[in-house]
């Protein structure tokens, strides 16, 4: 397999090339990988350039066994979910079933605008008190795994940034308040921390962010070829 540019992939589909469109144009660089097993979905657009969508792959991962024991060490697969708009669908079916945080969900509207940005969701709710809350909910997709810990971005992400610092602004004003949710699409993450290394200044906003009140949520995900459904929150380090 290999991906030419960031809308498209070629891969071997019974031993025959086949361009594929990439449901993800995230630079992805650890999981597209020429050996990789990718799953497809077969298009309904009969007027469609590419016939299939590239929606998962696997990928290997290592588990260390403890040294003093000198057992080797365990190479399973971890499938990964690659839909960039299956994260949106994932929180939407989870913040309306979610009780923790949103006790009595009144109102949820995708795609919310506000002054020159738009939120994923913006949520009314009340808590067991019967007093009105408004939230506004920015989502973001994760796709990067590194020694059993999730990570977030996998590139420089700009928009990311100017969401997180709103966001903190916002909660700051105490007209709103804010949740940064991130679909983890994956299982068996330890915990989520933000990619430092490739992000420092995304990495110290979310830090800011959540000292300024806005609640920080890892969720991830149970992995089918075919669906991403919502599993348990994971612990967030920042």
């Amino acid at each position: 397999m290999d991906r030419p540019n960031r809308f498209i992939a070629h891969v071997l589909l019974n031993g025959k090339t086949e361009t594929v469109h990439v449901k993800n144009t995230g630079r992805c660089r650890e999981l597209l990988l020429p050996e990789a097993t990718v799953y497809l979905e077969e298009s309904e657009n009969p007027l469609r350039k590419t016939k299939f969508d590239l929606i998962a792959v696997e990928k290997s991962v290592t588990e260390k066994n403890d040294s003093v024991l000198k057992k080797p060490d365990n190479t399973k697969k971890l499938l990964i979910n690659m839909d960039s708009q299956a994260p949106n669908k994932v929180a939407s079916e989870w913040i309306t079933q979610n009780k923790k945080y949103f006790p009595d969900l009144k109102l949820l509207k995708a795609e919310y605008s506000l002054g020159d940005s738009r939120f994923d969701f913006y949520a009314e709710y009340k808590d067991k008190s019967g007093t009105g809350h408004k939230m506004l909910i920015e989502v973001k997709g994760c796709t990067l795994e590194m020694d059993g810990v999730a990570l977030f971005p996998d590139a420089p992400t700009l928009r990311g940034l100017k969401h997180v610092r709103e966001l903190t602004s916002l909660t700051k004003s105490g007209e709103y308040e804010s949740m940064i949710l991130l679909i983890v699409q994956m299982t068996g993450c330890k915990y989520f921390t933000p990619n430092r290394k490739t992000h420092a200044d995304f990495a110290d906003a979310l830090k800011e962010a959540e000292t300024a009140g806005v609640k920080i949520v890892a969720l991830e995900c149970q992995v089918q070829p075919d669906s991403l459904e919502a599993k348990d929150e994971i612990e967030v380090r920042l």
